[in-house]
């Protein structure tokens, strides 16, 4: 029984991935999944006893992780709960199976399929994801427990011996990162942000998470955009009504706005003070003649740009660094694997095995009135290294396993026995 489940769940490890691959940005928007899913989803799993999954969905990916009989189920089920039709998900979506669905959850882990490689954010995305789905479920699933456990330790291992995710690879954070390399005596500096659409708000947030207390100011042509964002990171904000004041007391200045021609320029910044000006938008939202003022640093996208695909290219470098650290955790996987397949042919041989040593015992013991501990312990030994033989030999030639291991009950299960009961009639 305990070998069925086994097999249940292993050769039905399935991912069912829709990504930025085969899907844009608002397709992708179409197939989010959120917490509100969840409990309905997982109970409707377990109340037809189709196994397990869990969902993870960012903006790049929505993938359902699951150990199912039957994958279509919980494609369908998925689709009636965040309100899609079945075909258009089948569409976009591509299935992998058993080691290749393994290979692939570790290689999102390890931040190679990622849209930028060696973004290690998904990582902690799956745990977050993972987690709250095992608050709705009756009872863990020791495969699914295994397989995030090591694409944990496989993202920890590449952060740490590979330089998969050194440098800027994003245009936000290729901003922040220019900041940090290039700014002295940082702290107290006055950053003024204009914009809070998806490039200001990505800002923001790597200015937050990477500055020490980052003294930010957003400004926005709407209030109830700038509000929102100031509100989520504690940080003041403004409207564009005084916008001049506003840059004459900032030291540094990002741009991020969407606007179709250039809406900053020399009338706007202060000529008795240095000042770094990174323009994010595109096409440019500041002239070009601003970076010409003689205390203005101007940086733009370009030049950011230039910066990430120099990042992106000493990080694809690392890439097989990485996949030799999948490599090796997958093989330690996949041992894993045909140890727990054989957990009761090997548990049983053991047993067998004990029964044999008692009976013996009881016999010497009866005769001689007295075992040593000695012999207890070296009996011991014997019987967990022909054990390790027995479990080795069948996990190494898994066509003969069943053969084996029927060889092994008949001969030390039944004569034993077999003779025990003649001699007792």
């Amino acid at each position: 029984m305990l070998q069925n489940n086994y097999q249940y769940q292993t050769t039905n490890f399935t991912v069912l991935s829709i990504s930025f691959e085969k899907a844009d940005t608002e397709t992708r928007g179409r197939f989010a999944f959120f917490d509100g899913h969840i409990k309905d989803f997982v109970n409707k799993i377990h109340d037809r006893q189709m196994g397990d999954a869990f969902v993870v969905s960012t903006c790049n990916r929505t993938e359902i992780y699951t150990t199912t009989h039957n994958y279509m189920f919980v494609a369908q089920l998925f689709c009636d709960t965040v309100g899609v039709e079945l075909m258009d998900f089948i569409k976009y979506c591509e299935v992998m199976k058993g080691e290749d669905a393994l290979n692939h959850l570790f290689r999102v882990a390890a931040g190679l399929e990622s849209q930028i490689l060696g973004d290690f954010e998904i990582i902690s995305q799956i745990k977050k994801a993972y987690g709250r789905f095992k608050n709705y479920k009756k009872k863990s699933n020791s495969y699914l427990e295994r397989a995030i456990n090591s694409a944990i330790q496989i993202s920890k291992k590449i952060k740490t011996e590979t330089g998969l995710s050194n440098g800027a690879a994003s245009v936000s954070y290729a901003a922040v990162h220019y900041i940090l390399n290039t700014q002295k005596q940082l702290y107290g500096k006055s950053i003024l942000l204009l914009g809070a659409g998806e490039i200001g708000q990505n800002t923001v947030e790597n200015l937050m998470k990477h500055l020490y207390q980052p003294k930010v100011k957003i400004a926005n042509r709407t209030w109830e955009n700038a509000e929102k964002i100031a509100d989520k990171y504690k940080i003041p904000y403004t409207d564009f009504s005084n916008l001049e004041r506003e840059i004459r007391d900032a030291d540094i200045l990002i741009v991020a706005t969407g606007a179709a021609s250039p809406i900053i320029n020399t009338s706007y910044i202060p000529k008795d003070k240095s000042m770094l000006v990174i323009d994010l938008s595109v096409p440019h939202n500041v002239e070009k003649s601003v970076g010409e003022l003689e205390c203005i640093e101007l940086i733009d996208v370009d030049t950011l740009s230039t910066k990430i695909k120099q990042t992106i290219e000493q990080r694809k470098k690392e890439i097989p660094k990485a996949e030799h650290i999948i490599k090796e955790m997958m093989k330690n996987f996949l041992d894993w694997e045909k140890k727990r397949k054989y957990a009761p042919n090997i548990h049983q041989f053991k047993s067998s095995l004990k029964r044999i040593e008692e009976k013996e015992m009881h016999n010497f013991y009866r005769k001689h009135r007295y075992i040593d501990i000695e012999d207890m312990e070296l009996s011991e030994k014997l019987i967990q290294k022909i054990t390790n033989r027995f479990a080795k030999y069948i996990i190494d030639n898994p066509m003969k396993a069943e053969e084996v291991s029927k060889l092994m009950n008949d001969i030390f299960v039944q004569q034993p026995i077999d003779e025990f009961n003649e001699k007792h009639h």
